[in-house]
């Protein structure tokens, strides 16, 4: 036996000279067998080799063997989540933690890497074994607070380990629409649309394979991506996040990134130790959401098709993630959305939210299209409603008569197998309770397995249960490495779109360039969780950034060039004071900076009816929006007024489309993007790279043509045309030379 003791004695490592490594921690009570010439961990400490313990075994084979092992205690764990953790963790919230029984970090003398008092618990008593991972300090950290929750749960009856999970952390800028607070240290990518805007399937493969290998490095096992909803409503503030509306480009990027993902090279089946588990969302797609209101709000909660359009939403699960090049084959979790898919169940009639829908999950997922991999819930949608729609609350929409014990029951004999935020075992067990009742135990027991082996099957793929350790200067070595952050950041380069380039303005390269950037600001607003953002103003670039590329000015009239950034129109799309004046408080999602009117939308909403609602329209048609951020515009026509003829160049950042028309006569140049480093943008203009991305979505011509567009139908706007004959639409983009037209334009057409 070769083996290996890690310099602080905690963990050993013991080598297979034709299998796996074996990690395992020096205090957790489990030996290592020998049989027939090979090692193998004794999970259970029965000192016998079990069949879950047997890597010789396919990975369906084992987990089918430990979930017969489980007790209904273990599995409801299993199918839990925890909170989001951040290492260390904070006393303070959203997600806060202690240590050492109610202390913060500091007054514990804890290291940062240390377990917390609510981590110990979850992990201990409430068999959780999914934990989601936010903010980690650095790599190191997280290596070792990943040694410290694995050695736990090895010590623990059956050795189960723990498959760690992450949002997107690879956005080059963290202004994103869902909540995230991921790593600092990974390399900085373009996010969805931004990787769509290069049109190249084989980049975003790229960009999976080295994000899996950051994972690793930090433990995760799991990612709660890519986002693949069709983006054909383009005011749904989670657009961004998505690869667009093009429905093979959407599908051929889903292929790419879960290949990327879960692919461990030079494996039979590609499964191993390099492999992170991809969980496809939104099925089946939640961009149709009507007026671009989203679903994590009861304000939000409907997906209309007035279209007709349902089957399309689909194709980038169906052609793309279900449907892989590589030998994983298929996307190992699917995360259906909150929304409530209004009139799309033939079967039930019913309109409830997606996990709920026996249609959408039971008849659709799993029985016509046969999905076997993982369901997840999203997250928090088994607690009641709380007060009002105006709040951030539990998403039990369609089902709030039901008791909490009832849903989970629901959406379990649905065909679900995890509830997504949920960390209380109490309400799985009580649905196993009822389930019993009305099914028979055996029924019950017979679903809970299956579950059982659908989770345990993903950790086992991924080589968890022979070596879950890290080496935090391994860790260190591989997370944000220059390799990496350097093929993020050509990526960033490749994801820039130039609109405009009036009298080849651009790029900005000749020396000694004298550039004004004016501030910005940005009125209160409402944030996530819908707590109120107060008031600011700010810089753009920081100016130390922009005087590496410029001789930066304080006054248009000393510049001779000024750059004007600008962002998506903020706007709010519900108003509690509106629905308390005696409207209905639902307003418009608005494309454009100023003041919007909506009086050419729809008369009557096509979805309605929420509990602490007396109506069922939700019309917004006659009523007035304003962005928080309309003095994006101010800039941009004020620093014109002021220039005196010298160019103006816009730099628009699209978390989604916006109205071209407020801004376009008035700059020279327009670069748009979707989440870059400044550098980037700064590189672009002064001619270090040349443009070459491509609009992967339609800019309209005003709001009207938004307004008469249906929420679930592709390119069915009309696209804005500026002074140079361009039109804005999907496809369009420039070089020095002109108008791009290569091989991506023949691949994806319109």
């Amino acid at each position: 036996m070769k083996k290996t003791v890690s310099p602080d004695g905690k963990f050993i490592r013991v080598e297979n000279e034709n299998g796996p490594v074996l990690g395992l921690s020096a205090d957790s009570g489990v030996e290592v067998l020998e049989v027939d010439g090979l090692y193998f961990k004794d999970l259970a400490k029965t000192g016998e080799l079990l069949p879950y313990e047997d890597w010789r075994l396919s990975a369906d084979e084992r987990a089918k063997d430990l979930a017969a092992r489980l007790t209904v205690e273990q599995i409801a764990g299993l199918m839990l989540y925890s909170p989001h953790q951040a290492v260390p963790a904070s006393p303070f919230p959203p997600f806060p933690g202690t240590y050492d029984g109610g202390k913060t970090l500091e007054e514990s003398g804890e290291a940062p890497w240390a377990l917390t008092d609510q981590q110990k618990q979850f992990l201990t008593h409430d068999n959780i074994r999914h934990v989601l991972a936010t903010r980690f300090q650095d790599a190191a950290t997280a290596a070792r607070w990943n040694n410290e929750m694995q050695a736990l749960a090895e010590s623990l009856s059956l050795g189960v380990p723990v498959n760690t999970s992450s949002d997107p952390r690879h956005s080059a800028e963290s202004a994103v629409a869902e909540y995230k607070d991921g790593g600092s240290d990974v390399s900085k990518w373009p996010q969805g649309l931004g990787i769509s805007a290069t049109f190249s399937p084989e980049l975003c493969k790229q960009f999976a394979e080295i994000a899996a290998k950051e994972y690793r490095a930090l433990g995760i096992a799991t990612a709660l991506s890519p986002q693949i909803d069709l983006a054909t409503e383009p005011r749904w503030m989670r657009w961004g996040d998505t690869f667009g509306e093009h429905t093979r480009l959407a599908a051929d990027m889903a292929r790419a990134y879960c290949d990327g993902m879960q692919t461990t090279e030079g494996t039979p089946d590609g499964w191993g130790k390099d492999s992170v588990n991809a969980m496809a969302k939104h099925w089946p797609g939640g961009g149709a959401c009507e007026g671009g209101r989203d679903a994590h709000y009861a304000w939000g909660k409907y997906a209309v098709y007035p279209g007709n359009n349902f089957a399309e939403h689909q194709k980038p699960f169906l052609e793309g993630a279900f449907k892989l090049d590589g030998p994983t084959k298929c996307a190992s979790a699917v995360m259906p959305y909150y929304s409530v898919s209004w009139g799309q169940d033939p079967e039930h009639g019913e309109n409830v939210g997606n996990s709920y829908s026996e249609y959408m999950i039971k008849d659709l997922l799993r029985g016509k299209y046969g999905y076997d991999g993982v369901v997840c819930t999203d997250w928090g949608i088994t607690g009641d409603h709380g007060e009002g729609v105006e709040g951030f609350n539990s998403r039990c929409w369609g089902v709030e008569d039901m008791t909490e014990a009832e849903r989970h029951l629901r959406i379990i004999m649905n065909g679900v197998d995890q509830f997504g935020g949920n960390d209380q075992a109490g309400p799985v067990l009580e649905a196993y309770r009822l389930g019993c009742q009305q099914y028979g135990e055996d029924v019950m027991r017979a679903r809970f397995e299956e579950s059982a082996v659908r989770l345990l099957r993903n950790s086992f793929r991924c080589g968890l249960f022979e070596d879950p350790y890290l080496n935090p200067a391994e860790s260190t070595a591989i997370v944000g490495n220059r390799e990496f952050t350097q093929a993020g950041y050509e990526a960033q380069l490749k994801s820039i779109v130039l609109l405009k380039n009036k009298n080849a303005l651009l790029p900005l390269n000749r020396a000694g360039v004298k550039v004004y950037v004016p501030k910005r600001h940005m009125e209160a607003k409402p944030m996530f969780f819908r707590t109120l953002e107060p008031a600011r103003d700010y810089e753009s670039v920081p100016r130390e950034v922009l005087e590496q590329y410029f001789t930066v000015v304080d006054t248009p009239e000393e510049a001779d060039v000024s750059l004007v950034f600008i962002d998506t129109p903020v706007t709010n799309p519900y108003s509690v004071e509106d629905r308390e004046a005696g409207g209905n408080g639902y307003l418009p999602v608005s494309l454009q900076y100023r003041p919007y009117t909506a009086e050419h939308a729809r008369e009557h909403s096509i979805a309605g009816g929420d509990p602490y609602e007396e109506f069922t329209d939700r019309s917004y048609k006659g009523k007035t929006v304003k962005a928080a951020n309309e003095s994006d515009l101010d800039n941009v026509l004020d620093t014109r007024a002021r220039m005196g003829g010298k160019p103006v160049v816009v730099v628009a950042q699209l978390s989604n489309p916006i109205v071209p028309a407020e801004f376009e006569a008035a700059a020279d140049g327009i670069l748009a993007h979707f989440g870059v480093q400044p550098q980037a943008v700064l590189d672009i203009l002064t001619g270090k790279a040349e443009p070459s991305a491509l609009l992967p979505c339609q800019m309209p011509k005003d709001m009207d043509t938004v307004e008469a567009q249906c929420e679930d139908v592709a390119f069915d706007m009309e696209p804005y045309t500026d002074e140079c004959g361009n039109v804005y639409d999907f496809g369009f983009g420039l070089n020095w030379s002109g108008v791009i037209h290569d091989a991506r334009n023949e691949k994806y057409a319109k």
